[in-house]
């Protein structure tokens, strides 16, 4: 049994892990360095490339660890959602707070949504890091589907595609012009067109 596959090896590793995905978080890719990430975690310099084959490697694994912590809170709003009324209006906002609201209550929040559009970037710019974009992608699009049949409208791969860029692409224009509501002008983009992307569903 190799050491990475022991209790406390495996508490390495998350460790490690955990570390790098909060250094992505506050400073991007370029705050994860074997040495920062070493010292985060509190551990050996030297367990970085003991746990990880490459630089590449454990970025990919921070990558995935921010991306599952936006999930889990993405699946807790929408279990906060499941009794609401499920009109167009709340359908919107749900999806958008889903994208884009889970960075509000934190004080840090916008610099957070901004550093998950780089690392979007970075999927383009790093070819090795798609299967851990895919599996991210494939969960979140089964969690919006639950969200838009629960309200009843129909949903399929390509209406899908074009609601989260959408959101995202409205997202990523009031950033880049400094505006304060991200989100605001989000769910007025998604509202003018969720009836063509996802159209309700007629008996």
């Amino acid at each position: 049994m190799c050491a990475a596959s022991t209790p406390k090896g495996e508490r390495r590793r998350l460790a490690l892990v955990d570390a790098a995905a909060d250094l992505l978080v506050e400073g991007g890719f370029e705050a994860v360095r074997h040495r920062a990430v070493a010292a985060r975690a509190g551990v050996p310099l030297a367990s970085t490339t003991y746990y990880f084959a490459s630089l590449e490697d454990l970025t990919a694994a921070a990558v995935e660890q921010c991306g599952l912590r936006e999930l889990d809170v993405m699946h807790a709003r929408v279990e906060e959602a499941s009794d609401r009324e499920c009109g167009v209006e709340s359908t919107v906002e749900l999806i958008v707070d889903m994208l884009i609201g889970v960075f509000e209550e934190n004080p840090a929040g916008r610099d957070q949504l901004v550093n998950r559009y780089e690392r979007f970037v970075a999927f383009a710019r790093h070819p090795e890091m798609r299967d851990v974009q895919q599996r991210l992608r494939a969960e979140m699009d089964a969690l919006i589907i639950a969200v838009l049949r629960r309200s009843g409208r129909e949903v399929h791969q390509d209406g899908l595609r074009r609601l989260v860029y959408v959101v995202d692409g409205a997202a990523v224009g009031a950033l880049s012009e400094g505006d304060p509501d991200p989100k605001a002008l989000a769910r007025e983009m998604l509202l003018q067109v969720i009836d063509l992307v996802a159209p309700p569903i007629t008996v």
